[in-house]
């Protein structure tokens, strides 16, 4: 063999080498990518469980009686579950606030799930405001160590 076919043969080792390797670069890349799209799903399901839970609840603990004023809603700093309530007894949309706990799934553990529930103005549900209202906006973020960002899901609540 001459010094020309033995430069051919380690250019087309080289070639092959590098083909090689691009094609394992792109095979993780999409095994990366649908881990991701597993763990980002899994986490939009879990945020809408929790709001499909939540939806199942009274406005208030003072809406077993209609009409209902303002005044009889829960104050805007008195939210969350009342003394001596657990998860299993939350029975209104304000005992889910400040709400959390750890879900594990087969693919990804560690999945946090945080409840905050608040007051908005009717006309602007994203203007969180300090006093009652007919108008309940439930937020609830999903994090976990294997996303990038968390997933943050809303639904407003209204008596009217």
């Amino acid at each position: 063999m001459n010094s020309v076919q033995s430069m051919l043969t380690m250019g087309a080792l080289v070639l092959l080498s590098l083909s090689s390797l691009r094609f394992n670069n792109s095979v993780l890349e999409n095994s990366t990518a649908q881990v991701e799209n597993k763990v980002y799903l899994t986490a939009f399901s879990l945020a809408d469980d929790m709001l499909e839970t939540i939806k199942q609840r009274s406005f208030d603990e003072a809406t077993t009686e209609f009409p209902t004023g303002l005044a009889n809603l829960t104050a805007a700093d008195k939210l969350g579950p009342e003394t001596g309530e657990s998860y299993q007894t939350y029975n209104d949309i304000d005992d889910y606030n400040f709400y959390n706990k750890t879900v594990s799934a087969p693919h990804a553990e560690n999945y946090g799930i945080i409840c905050r529930v608040y007051y908005v103005d009717g006309a602007d549900p994203d203007n969180e405001i300090s006093t009652q209202s007919y108008y309940k906006k439930v937020t609830v973020t999903v994090t976990s160590p294997y996303m990038r960002e968390d997933i943050n899901l809303s639904f407003v609540f209204t008596l009217k």
